[in-house]
């Protein structure tokens, strides 16, 4: 069996290719990934609450994009543990940092995603619970 080659198949062919490879990555990481399952979980709880107190148009913009950004985070940090993992099955310390630092990318995502989530959400949860 020869190795796959992009090149070897019609332009079409090989974009749609590239589309079941990148769903595939996608599925297997809200399979595997306990962090991403939580995102995922903590996704369909906010898109339950915007619903619930109707945030506008430009309020669904910024916690899409939040979303959206804690999302590509773990799936990056999911991919350079992996890469590191295979590239230095023993412990080395730069090894360490670089999945450390990518863990806290996450984070970092996570911690201004939820400013965002603060500044959106608590006026109007505060509203509803004390008018």
């Amino acid at each position: 069996m020869e190795p796959y080659s992009p090149k070897k198949r019609p332009f079409i062919l090989a974009r749609i290719k590239s589309f079941e490879f990148a769903i595939k990555g996608i599925l297997w990481l809200f399979r595997s990934q306990g962090n991403a399952q939580v995102h995922l979980l903590a996704l369909i709880g906010i898109i339950g609450m915007g619903l619930w107190v109707n945030l506008a148009s430009w309020e669904w913009c910024c916690i899409l994009l939040c979303m959206g950004m804690v999302l590509v985070a773990e799936a990056i940090n999911t991919a350079i543990e992996h890469v590191t993992d295979l590239a230095s099955p023993e412990y080395h310390q730069l090894a360490g940092r670089a999945k450390d630092v990518a863990a806290g990318a996450v984070l970092l995502a996570v911690l201004f995603c939820g400013g965002v989530w603060g500044i959106i959400f608590l006026p109007k949860l505060w509203g509803m619970w004390w008018a």
